[in-house]
């Protein structure tokens, strides 16, 4: 039972992890990356489909993405989903590819978005926290049943503190990352 609630604790962690990471690939740095455009959706057929579905995304010179869509009658969709998404980018098309520049950041959108990550950081260790406080209430309540002993319990709670301590940890080390990333020029 006490082993079953920790795996529980500790893939929900790793998936709290895992959307940190997917968090910090929205936000940009200087350099292009395929990932940038992972968030932006293409109405296809009636449905939204994700770009990286319907294209090749690939860098060139470092701070240009190209675009080649596999189908040629999407650029112009796969053109306007990408000026849609928030993700402050201009593409323009030549007819068989479209060309996603990236911007140089400034010092303030630097800054700005040295703030998004920090906050997206605090994010993920509040729900690490919250996966920590739920596995020990189960702990608690599994004591009440009389189900385990008071010696398990705090065992168990020992072993989720140590889980969380190693994933905030991890947590802090991406976010680290991310911020040398974002203000390295």
């Amino acid at each position: 039972m006490i082993d079953e609630i920790i795996a529980d604790a500790d893939e929900r962690m790793q998936k709290s992890l895992a959307a940190l990471d997917e968090a910090f690939k929205r936000i940009r740095t200087g350099r292009a990356h395929p990932s940038i455009l992972d968030s932006v959706m293409v109405p296809y057929y009636g449905s939204d489909t994700p770009l990286n579905q319907l294209a090749n995304v690939n860098v060139e010179e470092g701070r240009t993405l190209i675009v080649s869509p596999w189908e040629k009658p999407l650029i112009a969709e796969i053109e306007r989903a990408i000026m849609k998404s928030d993700l402050g980018l201009n593409p323009s098309n030549n007819g068989d590819t479209i060309r996603v520049p990236m911007p140089a950041l400034t010092e303030e959108t630097r800054r700005e978005y040295t703030k998004q990550a920090k906050n997206e950081a605090e994010n993920a260790r509040i729900a690490v926290r919250n996966i920590r406080r739920d596995a020990n209430s189960d702990f608690k309540d599994l004591e009440k049943e009389k189900e385990i002993s008071e010696d398990e319990q705090r065992r168990a709670e020992d072993l989720v503190q140590k889980l969380t301590d190693k994933t905030i940890a991890a947590i802090e080390a991406a976010y680290q990352v991310k911020e040398a990333d974002l203000l390295s020029i």
